[in-house]
């Protein structure tokens, strides 16, 4: 394995699929921690998978996954098991409860 440091602008256009093989979306952009950890933080998604967005999302552009859900990056980008159920979990925080999954 080639352990060659990337850059991260190669996360940009790659395909996020489940540990189960099920597509999650595109890789659109990148959060960012520029303060204390310098590491990106979450995976900005766009052409969501309708099964498991469309009720979540309704007409915004996309969703923002947490990157420790992030299992491996290779051609495309496998996250633990995207549940419909952990994901709405995630939006439906008030305010700023939780920032770790946002819609866009």
């Amino acid at each position: 394995m080639d352990d060659t440091p990337q850059k991260i602008t190669t996360l940009v256009g790659r395909e996020v699929y489940s540990n189960e093989g099920v597509f999650v979306g595109e890789v659109a952009d990148l959060r960012l921690d520029l303060t204390e950890r310098q590491a990106v933080t979450g995976l900005a998604l766009t052409q969501l998978n309708d099964e498991l967005f469309s009720d979540v999302v309704g007409g915004k552009r996309g969703v923002i996954l947490p990157y420790r859900w992030v299992r491996s990056v290779g051609d495309v980008i496998l996250v633990n098991d995207v549940t419909l159920h952990d994901v709405i979990e995630q939006l439906t925080r008030p305010n700023g409860e939780d920032e770790d999954s946002v819609v866009a």
